[in-house]
């Protein structure tokens, strides 16, 4: 926690997150250009933050994309500021939020999410992919014989059989990386583009990290349900691998990504 106010404590850095919160996934050129600031100093600045763990950054081929990570923020809100007056503070963010919804461009919004966990890569990977567990910490079972190509369902477990979500494998290289659509079953041929969920699995020091990217959001409503929903199954993911059981919480319901 200490990292975290050491970095919120500069003005540059903030407003760095700031640039982020309104555009995510950005690269160090568009920071720069948009604070009109040198490399050198922007590349600083973003390591400082990386290190606090409120920015993370996703490769995709020769780029470095960076996004703004809410977790540590969360966690001093849950700390010091949601036991003092929480009812007036959210009715001023949803205010906010709905004004902020005018400004939002067509780009199709990006979430990540990134949490550590005292395990290994193929303890995170068989969590994910094997039906018993995600069964246990998600609510539901994630079925499927986990091949490049195949299909996947997000299946309820109260002995129905029926799919809430469902989708294509598009990359498996375990224990590392797993890539995969989400659809809405019931979408038939006029359902929007599937979302994109990525998830990267990475040895840190003596613990994992796990970095989930879900990309190609319809709009700032499905962003907002999202931002809510991942949350709280990793939470409920590194609980079950960290202790043998799921937080004292419902698991959270993925509601369908094209909802």
């Amino acid at each position: 926690m200490d990292q975290v106010f050491k970095a919120l404590a500069d003005s540059t850095r903030r407003l760095l997150l700031d640039r982020l919160r309104e555009h995510n996934g950005q690269t160090l050129r568009e920071l720069c250009d948009r604070l009109g600031m040198a490399r050198q100093s922007a590349t600083q600045h973003l390591d400082v933050l990386q290190r606090a763990n409120l920015v993370t950054v996703v490769r995709r081929g020769r780029e470095r994309l960076h996004y703004l990570n809410p977790v540590p923020i969360h966690e001093i809100e849950e700390r010091w500021i949601s036991g003092f007056d929480r009812p007036r503070l959210q009715a001023i963010s949803a205010i906010r939020n709905q004004a902020e919804e005018y400004a939002m461009t067509t780009t199709m919004p990006t979430y990540v999410y990134v949490t550590y966990i005292r395990a290994n890569a193929d303890q995170v990977w068989k969590a994910l992919t094997d039906a018993d567990l995600t069964a246990r910490f998600w609510g539901h079972a994630n079925v499927s014989d986990w091949e490049t190509g195949a299909s996947w369902e997000h299946r309820r477990v109260d002995g129905s059989g029926v799919a809430d979500v469902i989708g294509k494998v598009l990359a498996v290289e375990p224990p590392t990386r797993l890539v995969m659509t989400f659809e809405d079953p019931a979408g038939g041929e006029a359902a929007a583009e599937p979302s994109v969920v990525t998830f990267l699995v990475e040895p840190h020091q003596d613990i994992v990290r796990l970095t989930v990217t879900h990309e190609k959001l319809a709009d700032q409503e499905m962003l907002d349900a999202i931002a809510q929903g991942w949350p709280a199954v990793l939470a409920n993911l590194k609980s079950l691998l960290e202790t043998g059981d799921v937080l004292p919480q419902a698991p959270w319901d993925m509601a369908p990504a094209n909802a």
